[in-house]
């Protein structure tokens, strides 16, 4: 896209324009690039993530990390204390030992604020801040192709150029004890064509809801289509008057759910939903190969969100998440098309005549049970958050 982002009505400061900018699928295509970019590391390697398996994908990680550190690469690794609590100390240990920065995220935080149950969920990779990987895939076997596995379907955006110094400060608020020199991003490289990039964070405590508006102007600002694909998609009021709104205004839009979900309780909580989704004109389609993890839009076009946010009030007040949104025409339909081809060979649409009208009484109070249960525990898991001025 050749204007700039302040000729575009959703842009909002904190885009940066980068050299290039891709979408990396789950699986062999992820895995063979990030450990593409710690074997090539020069300086510095920043990783953060919410699961890290102590599985064959996760030592394969491991030891491009360990290979890296005997060259003399600074490398800093924090990780969910909650989602990855059986991480190895055997593993740990040899981290430290060898030079590299270790820290759990703390799971559990009592003071006079009471955080309760508070989790980094973002998913991040940052070489010599300039290349970056940020998106919803966790290191271990289901987020890859193994001899025994194909990988759970899920989406990250590959992107070089000045975005890395933002997203390695980013990452650098996560590291403890630690001085680092005062990043400031380097002048424009000439390259006539940009693409647009900024981080969008959501961290409730922080006052941070960026992710959140971004979804909410992408409702408000789209003219023809919208395209959403989220795990565990339970939208609270608000979104769901943003979604009816922009149907109303005639905007197709279209939403890709699991078929299969590793939490069941919030694939019949989903569920619950679809009977609104569908009196709204909203097109429902379900993923049917695998679980579906990811969390991407995209509208019109022109835009597109990809990262660890998921649309429903954990990732909204519980988490600390992070998206990139890119503002690229090649960008957005190459997004589309791979969108559109899971859709045609991949998924069944949902419809009154093949779903709701066949719900028996069972079923209906199974997926309300459901849908209650999961919005209590919403509470619960956010009741006792306080934010920070």
């Amino acid at each position: 896209m050749e204007d700039r982002p302040d000729a575009i009505t959703i842009t909002r400061q904190g885009y940066t324009g980068n050299d290039m900018a891709r979408l990396v699928r789950a699986g062999h295509e992820y895995f063979t690039l990030a450990q593409q970019l710690i074997r090539e590391a020069r300086h510095t390697i920043h990783l953060q993530t919410y699961i890290f398996e102590n599985d064959e994908t996760g030592m394969e990680v491991i030891r491009a990390l360990l290979e890296a550190a005997g060259r003399g690469v600074k490398i800093y690794i924090v990780i969910d204390g909650y989602a990855s609590q059986n991480f190895s100390d055997e593993i740990i240990a040899k981290l430290r030992a060898s030079g590299i920065y270790f820290r759990f995220f703390a799971a559990y935080f009592k003071s006079r604020y009471f955080y309760f149950g508070r989790r980094m969920h973002h998913k991040i990779l940052v070489v010599d801040g300039k290349k970056s990987l940020v998106g919803g895939i966790n290191i271990g076997n289901h987020y890859n192709d193994t001899t025994e596995n194909l990988a759970w379907l899920d989406w990250a955006a590959y992107v070089e150029g000045p975005l890395g110094l933002l997203l390695q400060q980013i990452c650098e608020k996560r590291v403890s004890k630690e001085t680092f020199t005062h990043i400031v991003l380097p002048p424009d490289s000439g390259n006539e064509k940009r693409i647009w990039v900024r981080p969008r964070i959501n961290d409730w405590v922080h006052r941070k809801r960026e992710i959140s508006i971004s979804y909410i102007d992408m409702l408000k600002e789209a003219k023809s289509h919208i395209t959403m694909m989220s795990s565990y998609f339970i939208p609270g009021n608000m979104l769901k008057r943003f979604i009816a709104n922009a149907a109303k205004r005639g905007v197709k839009i279209r939403i890709i759910q699991a078929g299969i979900s590793d939490v069941m309780i919030a694939k019949y909580a989903e569920r619950y939903m679809y009977s609104w989704f569908l009196r709204n004109g909203i097109e429902l389609y379900e993923y049917q190969p695998k679980v579906l993890h990811a969390k991407l839009a995209t509208y019109d076009g022109k835009w597109v969100t990809v990262g660890s946010y998921n649309l429903n009030n954990i990732s909204a007040y519980a988490s600390v998440e992070l998206n990139l949104d890119i503002l690229d025409e090649d960008f957005a339909k190459d997004a589309e098309a791979r969108l559109q081809r899971i859709i045609d060979n991949d998924c069944i649409q949902v419809t009154n005549e093949n779903y709701s009208e066949k719900l028996t009484l069972w079923e209906k109070f199974l997926q309300r049970s459901a849908y209650d249960i999961f919005r209590f525990l919403l509470f619960i898991v956010t009741f006792y958050y306080k934010q920070r001025g």
